[in-house]
């Protein structure tokens, strides 16, 4: 009988150990579960949008906005009105979690050729995979003209999917790691990775890997790309349970996961310049003003900003809920929550694209 009692308290151990690694590696997030409170703004804003649905990426040309929401449309926002475009894609859209129409850019000629690049998940066969594609703007809509690359592994979590251009004019992409951690230390696979491309689909010919998208690997779930005015890239990633990143990223260089978290070293493997530890930020897009990068803070409810001199980080603002991308324009700080996305807690004509003048908050010295 005592025999029988041991080994199913061994059975039970050995379970639960499986289980809390499935979820510090291979499942979603589980900081970004936890219940939200709400609570009062920290600031005064200006709310540009209302009852948007899941935005996930800020573009903004002159005085006009354009967001992507995770359902599959773009919105868009013209002498104060809001408009949602519907966007013909060619595969259709997946419904896991956190998958969607992501990351968002206008291409540079916009005005002359009306063309962007998206960033989207859909399924296929049973599998899922993201692409980078270019949309065209036409009189009823957004419409996918071109696949620049495709079959970016996906799976149940872990997308990425932010895109940007940079100041070398490339598009850098964020890639998860699709919960196949092992594989972000993988050259030949394409999750776990930053990539980058010319803005026609091809591989730069000055990329840190022959004949390759890759640029940086090592990552888990990067969600935030930005540059400071010296033309340095940083970027944001989630870690597993907590430990967060923030990382200054160069060509070729290995950022550890998994084989390194938090303070962790190993051999040339570069740790960050900053984490989170517990609990997490669940940081998403980032921008800079003036030498502060400042990100989305989806767990920690928060607009965030790193000092990249004492490599702080503090709240720059609070009490919106989930915020999912922010978008810097001179002293204007504009940001989208994610209180729908089913993780938050949904206020009244949630969610909303807000507006705060960066001079009016109080910078944590």
């Amino acid at each position: 009988m005592r025999n029988r009692k041991n080994r199913s308290w061994f059975l039970f151990v050995i379970g639960l150990s499986l289980l809390l690694s499935a979820c510090s590696m291979g499942q979603p997030d589980v900081q970004q579960e936890e219940s939200e409170s709400v609570s009062k703004p920290s600031v005064e804003s200006n709310v540009i949008a209302q009852d948007l649905s899941i935005p996930w990426s800020i573009n903004k040309l002159g005085d006009d906005f354009y967001l992507t929401q995770r359902t599959g449309d773009i919105v868009e926002i013209r002498d104060g009105k809001k408009s949602v475009v519907k966007t013909n894609l060619s595969k259709p859209l997946s419904k896991r979690p956190e998958a969607g129409l992501l990351g968002f850019v206008l291409h540079p000629d916009f005005k002359a050729n009306q063309q962007a690049y998206a960033y989207y998940t859909y399924d296929e066969s049973g599998d899922a995979y993201n692409r980078v594609v270019v949309l065209q703007r036409k009189e009823n809509g957004w419409s996918e003209e071109k696949v620049l690359l495709d079959r970016i592994p996906s799976g149940q979590y872990h997308h990425g999917g932010r895109l940007e251009i940079g100041p070398d004019h490339k598009l850098y992409i964020t890639a998860g790691d699709a919960t196949q951690q092992d594989k972000a230390q993988d050259l030949s696979f394409l999750g776990g990775k930053i990539l980058r491309m010319n803005q026609d689909g091809g591989i730069p010919d000055d990329n840190p890997f022959k004949d390759s998208y890759v640029y940086s690997y090592g990552h888990r779930n990067p969600q935030g790309l930005a540059w400071n005015e010296a033309g340095e890239l940083y970027a944001t990633e989630h870690g597993p349970n907590g430990y967060d990143e923030v990382n200054r990223i160069e060509a070729g260089n290995n950022y550890g996961w998994p084989k390194i978290t938090g303070d962790e070293k190993g051999d040339s493997l570069v740790s960050p310049l900053v984490h989170s530890g517990e609990p997490s930020w669940a940081p998403s897009g980032a921008d800079f003003w003036n030498e502060d990068l400042v990100f989305a803070s989806l767990a920690g409810q928060s607009v965030k900003r790193f000092d990249i001199e004492t490599r702080k980080v503090s709240d720059l603002l609070t009490g919106f809920g989930r915020i999912r991308d922010v978008f810097v324009d001179g002293d204007t700080l504009y940001f989208v929550s994610n209180n729908t996305d089913g993780r938050g807690i949904p206020r009244e004509n949630d969610d909303k694209l807000y507006e705060v003048d960066v001079n009016s908050l109080k910078i944590e010295e």
